[in-house]
């Protein structure tokens, strides 16, 4: 067999997409004031966002909907839900939000105050937001080769821990409400965190007495790579892999739009009976009542089906082999892409692709609109746009680690000739690399500005 992965689904429904010319492209742009996230979404080709709430369902999902119980108190389906997250995760206990950034609120307004600390791998956006906007200090330990995209190791996401346990003796265990680790690491590079680091991270953590919680958005993927690169875990089952991945935590946040195969929906899990009953009081006043939490029956039911799709082999292993064509297809049309590639998404380093312009000009968002341009593909900056922040004590800017562009697949939504395709807009992008220009913020609110952000050329 010479066909490197073959979709394990057939396609039952179609929906059609509109190819616009360069000069609809350009347009749009200037209307989105060079940012993509302000493009409609009929006027890009394909579209590699986000993989957050962008899957394909299944017919058993969209049954599942069927089945959806509106109960305002008690409904049937919140009763499957929670069942499908303590079979998988192993928590007895669960709290549904309507998207993964309500559960980072909910438990981080629960127990975080001003001027605490919550140390992480690495924080994505929205997880860093939530903190900041109680006035607390995300810290991210993210172990060295997680900065070098040249490099091919197994598990480039795990948490340093000695920089973790020298952190929490400087700061003082009273000022640290809880620790974090991200599975998969998504802003680095959406690298895999090992098990030996999982467990060890835990250790470290439950030794000061601070409550362990996981961003468990793609814990799914995070299982298959441990499948696949850690020998110890090689005829392990990934249902098994994620029930010990979890047995190190205290609980979790998770988005259901990623892993759970879902286009909305999210949760807090836990062990703890206090916390849930903490936290719940918070969540019927934000969210709703504890057996809907801002979603609908139907909406719980998708994700109680989900679940136990995102864990099959057949499924994860398609998904990491698709994803791992489209880096190849990158590599051959002259980008530089991070290595190895992740389970959602390709990174390309966007820095060393556009040499000529630096960090404060954001390389990445300059090639993601170039990019666009040349053939109405959509990714997202994951560099200093997104991350860059002001040292207090040095009074300067500090820029994200990577100027990344990432390249995030929506899961059963493409083919193999999509990928193709893309790797063929790069190669266009690229022949004129030299010529694109930097960039500079005109307007952006303080906190998520790459969301909003008003953008010129330099």
């Amino acid at each position: 067999m010479t066909i490197p992965f073959i979709e394990p689904f057939r396609i039952k429904v179609v929906e059609k997409v509109k190819m616009t010319t360069k000069e609809e492209r350009q347009m749009a742009l200037v209307k989105a004031h060079l940012n993509l996230f302000n493009v409609p979404g009929e006027d890009v080709y394909i579209d590699l966002l986000t993989d957050s709430g962008t899957n394909a369902m299944s017919d058993e999902q969209w049954a599942g909907m069927m089945r959806g119980d509106e109960s305002y108190a008690g409904a049937k389906s919140f009763y499957r839900f929670e069942k499908a997250v303590q079979e998988i995760l192993g928590f007895e206990y669960v709290l549904p939000t309507h998207q993964g950034r309500a559960a980072e609120g909910m438990l981080f307004s629960s127990l975080v105050k001003k001027g605490q600390s919550v140390p992480n791998n690495r924080h994505f956006d929205t997880t860093q937001a939530n903190l900041l906007v109680l006035g607390a200090n995300p810290v991210d330990f993210t172990v060295p080769e997680g900065e070098d995209s040249t490099i091919d190791l197994p598990f480039k996401g795990n948490m340093d821990l000695e920089k973790l346990k020298e952190f929490i003796q400087a700061v003082g265990v009273e000022n640290i409400p809880l620790g974090m680790l991200t599975i998969t690491n998504n802003s680095a590079a959406g690298q895999p965190v090992s098990m030996d680091n999982i467990r060890q991270t835990a250790e470290i953590y439950h030794s000061y007495g601070i409550p362990f919680f996981l961003d468990a958005c793609r814990f799914a993927e995070n299982a298959w790579f441990i499948k696949i690169r850690d020998p110890k875990y090689a005829n392990t089952p990934v249902k098994d892999i994620v029930l010990e991945m979890c047995s190190y935590a205290d609980g979790c946040t998770m988005s259901a739009k990623k892993d759970a195969l879902v286009n909305i929906g999210g949760f807090i899990a836990f062990r703890d009976p206090e916390l849930k009953q903490k936290i719940a009081q918070n969540l019927i006043v934000h969210e709703g009542f504890l057996t809907y939490g801002g979603l609908a029956g139907r909406d719980l039911e998708a994700i109680a089906v989900g679940l136990h799709e995102g864990i099959d082999e057949d499924y994860l292993n398609y998904r990491e082999a698709h994803t791992r064509y489209l880096g190849k297809v990158l590599v051959e049309a002259g980008l530089p892409v991070y290595m190895p590639t992740g389970g959602h998404a390709v990174y390309v380093d966007g820095g060393k692709a556009l040499p000529h312009i630096p960090p404060s000009q954001f390389p990445a968002v300059a090639l993601a609109n170039a990019l666009y341009l040349a053939g109405g593909v959509r990714t997202v900056e994951i560099g200093s746009l997104m991350f860059e922040h002001l040292d207090p004590q040095a009074g300067k800017p500090v820029y994200a680690p990577l100027e990344l562009l990432r390249f995030a697949i929506p899961r059963r939504v493409y083919t193999r000739s999509h990928l193709d395709y893309i790797g063929e807009s790069a190669f266009e992008c690229m022949k004129e690399a030299e010529l694109i220009r930097g960039l500079r913020v005109k307007w952006a609110p303080p906190v998520l500005r790459h969301f909003m952000a008003q953008l010129e050329e330099v």
